[in-house]
């Protein structure tokens, strides 16, 4: 068999990015993306949806990196999914495509229905549509039977009315892409800073003297961050990596826009440090830095800020003694990492005199995801590392709008203040209980007790855990509605009435009664900025976001009545949006800072910034202040138990991304390169694995295997014909490609408090292919 690796040994970024991108106009019909990429994260042009990184606060001719213009020429394609292509395909055949192929048959262009007789979506009727989804909402025997499930590349024009719809229908169930990726960063920044968000801008990464990058890949996933990270490191910023695996674009990068770089080959270095840790043993790193910055400080070498922690921290004597308490040989030992690396970076940290964390889902999807987070919030309490120029913490969010859906009240666990402003807005008390999170959804879709899905975008079960098990429980449902600009795995398991409904995407013209709309995100630093569209729709019968979901309400709640007699006007909110926008600011009022005047400072060229209350120390905590967290390292982990139920071959699996991805949108590249950065050509289906762990199991660089999960609840679950790869990883960790080892993951993994799927912590058994 012919091995899929051809080790990359050039920077990232670079001749490689500028292919790339003209290898994704090549692919999906160059001209309607052209006209769109000039306009990019650019004043008065697109938001980019390919994430959430912020946008330059400065002028730039160019934003964007390659993985927005395969995000753009996706969503620009020449194909489309016509009704036509439809008919002549049954879901039971389309089931049998790849992830790429889905995405390849390109735009949707007509709502469907799904039709049993023929195992086939049949086109319908926008009007026959919203009454067929009204009818079965309405016959459900309890609000709490159905779930709006919303993706975080909706606007706020949309993801406002959409949990209007679900809190006026009676429901709380309003699990979000969030529950899958950033919700343990939220509840952890929340419980210790007051305020669930990052609290730097992209300003701050020029004046940091230290940066410290866990458990993300930037290269992959944000690409336009190894340009901050770049300039950082070549005015002498150090740029600290905590990472299991060796990223060649956390070691180099060449900016695609200098001709210097590019030409020669030659990139920035960006790494000064890189530590490899184990899977899992961010904790352990974080809380030994934390340990020898107060052993420094015991020795004598004044590294606290003394007058930060007694003004402005609380709990800094309890977490100081449990630091103490913990054996540097458990922290290695958990860690990966020796107590000569550990303490290199705690130099690191203590000689920079204001530092910058961020991380990504390699903190996040663990089962001590909340406790990670936490550790680092503390290690940045320490010399007062929140709320002045050059220093704070930042989660690098994923989908372009997640933390604004969030913000506009897309949420399963609302805030009374948020509640209270729907009340006194809309005349009727929402609902108070907490409604089902992403993996409650998955366990209510699979147990029965939910009846009805609707999906505002997104691939919701192909991005949680136990995949084929819940796409079936899916074809159980009495309803399933998916708003969506194109095909994808979910779609191919319908409910009793199964609907599929297309929308405009970010990029095209939406023109409704109310004139030319635009709409607006938020980014991962709290800037709200507007995103117009201008290209020609892909289809005459296309609606958008806002439009489809206050008319599925319209006709759900009697044509405007909400409960309690009060009057919603939906068809106002579908038709112009500045009038979304007017009740967010009345709704934000008493909730979230900084909507003022939305209308008028949304039309400013970069739009406006949401304020942060850590950023400018002021605390909203249940003690008034920072707080410290006292931890201590885990013994009761899910691969210890692991271990003792199946034995010491289980091995601890981490699903990534490839650089041909979004999320779980797979890119079909004609040349067949999957991860350009990793060397993988050809084939997804690749375990990364160290020599060691090959050599301690009997097993060899380039065998097929299939791998057998360890689950805690003793349920089979397995993939198999993997290619195994020799790659530098720590001894007993394995990586593969997310989403294809979903299927691997038992709901029953998740982190602790956010109940976030640890698919960074999964445990597995490798056995050669029958």
């Amino acid at each position: 068999m012919q091995h899929p690796i051809r080790f990359y040994d050039k920077p990232a970024g670079g001749l490689g990015s500028l292919h790339g991108t003209a290898k994704a106009l090549r692919s999906n019909g160059a001209l309607p993306a052209l006209k769109v990429l000039p306009r990019l994260n650019q004043p008065g042009g697109v938001d980019c949806p390919g994430c959430a990184y912020p946008d330059s606060p400065k002028d730039k001719a160019v934003d964007f990196c390659e993985q927005g213009a395969w995000a753009i020429a996706h969503e620009a394609t020449h194909r489309r999914a016509t009704p036509e292509f439809f008919a002549a395909h049954t879901l039971a055949a389309l089931r049998q495509r790849a992830e790429w192929e889905l995405e390849g048959f390109g735009r949707l262009t007509a709502p469907m229905l799904y039709d049993r007789a023929s195992d086939t979506y049949r086109e319908v009727a926008w009007e026959q549509a919203f009454q067929l989804a009204a009818a079965a909402l309405r016959g459900l025997d309890a609000p709490q039977r159905a779930v709006f499930y919303a993706s975080g590349r909706s606007s706020n024009e949309a993801a406002f009315p959409y949990q209007l719809f679900a809190r006026a229908f009676g429901t709380n169930n309003l699990p979000d892409s969030s529950n899958y990726c950033h919700e343990s960063s939220g509840m952890a920044l929340g419980s210790t800073l007051g305020v669930g968000k990052a609290t730097i801008t992209r300003d701050d990464f020029e004046h940091a003297e230290a940066i410290f990058v866990f458990g993300q890949n930037p290269a992959t996933n944000h690409p336009r961050m190894l340009g901050d990270l770049r300039e950082a490191a070549l005015r002498g910023c150090r740029v600290v990596a905590f990472n299991p695996m060796l990223e060649p674009g956390l070691r180099s990068f060449a900016d695609p826009q200098s001709p210097a770089e590019t030409l020669t080959g030659r990139g920035a270095c960006i790494a000064s440090d890189y530590f490899q840790v184990r899977v899992g043993g961010d904790l352990a790193a974080i809380s030994g830095m934390a340990k020898a910055v107060l052993e420094a400080e015991d020795a004598g070498a004044q590294v606290l800020d003394r007058d930060f922690i007694a003004r402005h921290t609380s709990g800094f004597e309890a977490f100081a003694a449990s630091v103490r308490a913990q054996p540097w040989q458990q922290i290695e030992a958990d860690s990966g990492l020796s107590r000569a690396q550990v303490e290199q970076a705690a130099a690191i940290y203590m000689t920079s005199r204001a530092s910058i964390a961020t991380w990504c889902m390699g903190l996040t999807q663990h089962e001590y995801a909340i406790e990670t987070i936490q550790a680092l919030v503390n290690l940045m309490l320490l010399r007062g590392n929140v709320g002045k120029p050059g220093a704070g913490l930042m989660p690098v969010r994923g989908h372009s709008n997640v933390q604004g859906d969030r913000t506009v009240g897309v949420t399963n666990r609302p805030k009374p203040e948020w509640l209270a402003g729907l009340q006194r807005v809309f005349g009727f008390t929402p609902p108070a209980a907490y409604g089902l999170d992403a993996v409650a959804a998955i366990d209510g879709i699979m147990d029965g007790s939910v009846h009805a899905f609707l999906g505002l975008g997104g691939n919701f079960a192909v991005a949680g855990p136990d995949t084929p098990r819940v796409l079936q429980a899916m074809e159980g449902l009495q309803l399933t509605v998916h708003i969506a600009t194109k095909l994808n795995r979910t779609h191919l398991h319908p409910g009793r009435v199964g609907l599929l409904l297309p929308c405009l995407s970010r990029t095209e013209r939406d023109e409704q009664a109310g004139g030319r709309q635009f709409v607006s995100v938020e980014d991962t630093a709290s800037m709200v900025h507007a995103s117009a569209g201008r290209s020609d729709p892909a289809s005459a019968k296309l609606r958008s976001e806002p439009h489809i979901v206050t008319e599925l309400a319209r006709h759900t709640l009697a044509d405007g009545a909400g409960p309690e007699g009060a009057r919603i006007d939906w068809q106002a909110m579908g038709c112009d949006y500045s009038v979304t926008r007017g009740l967010i600011e009345q709704v934000a009022q008493s909730a979230v800072a900084g909507f003022e005047q939305y209308n008028q400072r949304i039309a400013q060229p970069r739009g406006f910034y949401l304020p942060n209350s850590a950023r400018s120390r002021d605390w909203r905590t249940a003690s008034g202040k920072a707080q410290f967290t006292a931890l201590e390292l885990p013994q009761d982990t899910i691969m210890r138990r692991a271990r003792a139920q199946y034995g010491d071959q289980v091995l601890c699996l981490a699903t990534v991304r490839a650089h041909r991805q979004y999320n779980t949108t797979v890119y079909r590249d004609t040349t067949g390169e999957v991860d350009r950065y990793r060397g993988v050509h050809h084939t997804r289906k690749v375990l990364f694995i160290a020599a060691a762990t090959m050599a301690r199991l009997g097993l060899r660089d380039g065998q097929l295997v299939d791998v057998h999960a360890a689950s805690p609840d003793g349920i089979a679950r397995q993939c198999n014909g993997y290619q195994l790869v020799r790659y530098d990883v720590p001894e007993g960790d394995v990586f593969g490609y997310f989403p294809e080892l979903t299927p691997l993951v038992s709901p029953a993994l998740m982190a602790r408090g956010s109940r976030t799927p640890a698919f960074k912590e999964v445990p597995v058994l490798l056995k050669p292919a029958g």
